[in-house]
This record gives structure tokens, C-alpha cells and sequence, in this order.
């Protein structure tokens, strides 16, 4: 297994894996397996990359990784150390609508109904980290599954992040879809849960207002810029899933 990581990042790749990530798969390894055991303290820095044969920058990064993940606790001076309680995260891709429609056997339509530059509301534009008088495109959209309502889409995109944006339609291609290909992101930010539907949202999704139903919002950023805000209402019935 140590024979797998001792290339260096410039020297190749196991498994598809950078020299980091090898290290870090490693390092993970010795963790499950208990050769480390919780609130034991781990080898340094310049000892591991001895051991691997790379750089010190490259264990640094793999080390980094893994204290992300809460997996290990780093502290100056004094060393690394195997988290007592580690914490376990879920993972969430960000879904392409048209994929999940087709996934369960139907067939995806989508429509526009609004799209416009404006600016913010207040919320909008604190969640983005912009100020109220920034404009930014916004489109209303709606996610159809063999032409019943599936989804209702109210999104924020910011122009100076994805300028090409401006220039698409969405007609041919949704604005889930078209972000998930071309504009590329470094971390996001995600919290849903259940809600009384509003009335003019319960008129598009054909329910009552009131109903009860699945409602997402996701902001996403590539590196300080922002890159997109939208709100997610779901038709009744919808189910998310994860993995851990």
C-alpha cells in the first residue's frame, strides 16, 4: 500500500489519484484500520515525506484535507492528532433537473417565465455577499415531468462571475443544466426543508397554498466571487437524497 504514494505529484498519478491525493487515501487508510488510533498523534510533516518520498508541501496538503473532513486536529507546535469524535459529513452534488426527471422514467420539459436584470432583494443580495443595487439576471423557471409540474426555480446569477450568462436564452437548455457545465465552482452552501407553499408558487406546481412541500436554497461561489443564488420549490411527493 505505502509503495502506491511514494511518486511525487510531478512524477504521476495512482489510480487517477494527484500524489496528495494518494497520500491522503493513505493516511485514511492507517485512521479506519486503527494503525492510529482516536487522539493519537501522527507522524510529522517532514517524517511522512521521508516515508513517501515527496514533498513536505504534498503531505501538508493531504494533512489539510483530512483536518477539512474533521478527521484529524491540527495545531501549531503541536502536531497533528486522530480527532476523538469524528464528525461524519453528507455529501450533495448539485442535481442536473433534467437527469432526475429522465432518471424516474419521464419525460423533462422546461419553460422560462421570467428573466430579467434586476436587482436583489435585500436577502438575495446578502446571501451573494452583494450589495441591493448590484443587477444581476434573474429568471423564473419551471421543471415539468411528462408535463406535470415537477419543479419551480426563482434564480439570481451573477454577471461578473458567468458574463456568457447574459447572452443565453435558456430556452433550449435550463439554467441548472447550462451552470452545471460552464460555470465551474469551488463551494456552495445549502440548506431545505419543509414549507407552506405561496400561492402564486402553488399555482404553477397545480397545489394548494398552504401545502406542504420541499424547498431548497443553494448559493455557490467560484473561489470569493459569487456565482448564483436560487430557490428550489418542489412538488409534493419529492425526496432527497444523500450519501455519508
Amino acid at each position: 500500500m505505502i509503495e502506491a504514494v511514494r511518486a511525487t505529484p510531478e512524477k504521476g498519478q495512482e489510480h487517477g489519484q494527484t500524489g496528495w491525493q494518494a497520500i491522503r487515501a493513505e493516511l485514511l487508510r492507517r485512521i479506519h484500520a486503527r494503525d492510529w488510533l482516536p487522539g493519537a498523534l501522527i507522524p510529522g510533516e517532514t517524517e511522512l515525506a521521508e516515508e513517501f518520498g515527496c514533498a513536505r508541501a504534498t503531505v501538508n496538503r493531504a494533512l489539510r484535507d483530512l483536518a477539512e473532513e474533521g478527521l484529524v486536529e491540527r495545531r501549531r507546535k503541536a502536531g497533528t492528532r486522530v480527532t476523538l469524535h469524528p464528525v461524519r459529513k453528507a455529501t450533495l452534488e448539485i442535481p442536473v433537473t433534467r437527469i432526475e426527471v429522465e432518471k424516474r422514467g419521464a419525460s423533462h420539459g422546461h419553460a422560462v417565465i421570467e428573466r430579467t436584470m434586476a436587482r436583489p432583494p435585500e436577502a438575495v443580495a446578502v446571501r451573494l455577499g452583494l450589495g441591493v443595487r448590484t443587477k444581476l439576471l434573474h429568471l423564473r423557471s419551471m421543471h415539468f415531468a411528462d408535463n406535470h409540474p415537477f419543479l419551480y426555480e426563482d434564480r439570481w446569477i451573477n454577471p461578473d462571475a458567468v458574463p456568457e450568462a447574459v447572452k443565453e436564452r435558456f430556452d433550449s437548455i435550463s439554467a441548472n443544466e447550462w451552470l452545471v457545465r460552464y460555470a465551474p465552482f469551488t463551494h456552495g452552501d445549502i440548506d431545505f426543508g419543509a414549507e407552506n407553499v405561496r400561492e402564486a408558487e402553488a399555482k404553477l406546481l397545480e397545489v394548494h397554498t398552504g401545502d406542504a412541500v420541499l424547498v431548497v436554497h443553494r448559493t455557490t461561489w467560484n473561489g470569493e466571487q459569487p456565482i448564483t443564488f436560487v430557490r428550489l420549490v418542489h412538488a409534493p411527493g419529492h425526496r432527497l437524497r444523500t450519501t455519508l
